[in-house]
């Protein structure tokens, strides 16, 4: 049982630190004029982690994100390969970039509770 938590925790850090580089290379080191102003809000790494999911936030509308996600599955070797390079992973995992809706479920929550405030009035 303990040598489950602890691989537990290793994918818990390793999660980690691929959110916080992925977001450096996103933040610099990509020429791509898709990509506009991203952030990773998470990292999924499966259990064998062989792949993650990325989930990230775009600024803008949907024309904006759809065009983020074309930059940024044509720019997957390329962060892969500076992942590897920088972690010192032997294998870096296969990504997989989505958008985190979160942000767009709570404004709609929060459009209809002031709403029902209002009718409540």
């Amino acid at each position: 049982m303990p040598e489950q938590r602890n691989l537990r925790y290793r994918r818990e850090r390793l999660s980690q630190a691929l959110r916080e580089e992925i977001e450096t290379i996103l933040e610099g080191e990509l020429g791509d004029p898709r990509i506009g102003l991203v952030n990773v809000t998470e990292v999924q790494l499966v259990p064998d982690g062989k792949s993650a999911h990325v989930l990230v936030a775009v600024q803008g509308g949907e024309k904006e994100a759809e065009e983020t996600l074309a930059g940024l599955a044509a720019a997957r070797g390329f962060i892969r390969h500076e992942l590897a390079e920088r972690l010192q992973l032997r294998h870096a995992p296969e990504l997989f970039f989505a958008l985190d809706k979160f942000q767009q479920y709570e404004a709609r929550i929060d459009q209809l509770l002031s709403r029902i405030k209002q009718n409540k009035k």
